[in-house]
């Protein structure tokens, strides 16, 4: 499975998203921009997408509330970054309003997204200050923490999170 992304305005994005009404897609908006996500098996329907093969899909992509962990990872890094998260705890998938998750390995770029969604800002703050969030950065500030590992992050890591805009 691959995602797709696209930017531009709200209005742009809308119209470009009802020309495909059979492909899976979700429109979401920071306050100033879109972003238009396109989750297929086949081909992007969009001209010049940032493009990422799915590592680990649970649900399905929905809710009102996304927020993507940007990850640079240096070619050397990949094996190293994948493998910890195929190990990951999977503890969100049980939490209160989460709705889903992708890990997106970049086809095109070297910034891997972490990709989840949910029911609303509220739950996702919930799982922020919950045990399970505890348990899975537990590692993250030691020595065995993947964050330590500076030689495969090129540059900081960022958070971008969206509000759903539902069709209509």
């Amino acid at each position: 499975m691959y995602v797709f992304m696209t930017n531009g305005t709200v209005d742009y994005l809308q119209r470009l998203r009802n020309q495909y009404p059979n492909e899976h897609m979700l429109l979401v908006h920071d306050g100033e921009n879109g972003l238009l996500v396109h989750e297929t098996e086949g081909k992007s329907v969009f001209h010049e997408p940032r493009s990422y093969e799915v590592l680990d899909a649970v649900g399905s992509l929905g809710g009102s509330f996304v927020v993507c962990n940007n990850i640079p990872v240096t070619d050397e890094g990949r094996p190293l970054f994948e493998h910890r998260f195929q190990q990951r705890a999977r503890l969100i998938e049980k939490e209160p309003g989460f709705v889903a998750i992708r890990v997106l390995r970049p086809l095109k770029s070297d910034t891997y997204v972490i990709m989840t969604t949910w029911e609303n800002e509220s739950a996702f703050r919930r799982w922020q200050q919950s045990k399970a969030y505890e348990k899975a950065h537990e590692k993250r500030g030691t020595e065995k923490g993947i964050d330590q590992q500076q030689s495969i992050f090129p540059r900081p890591s960022y958070v971008t999170t969206y509000t759903v805009i539902k069709e209509g």
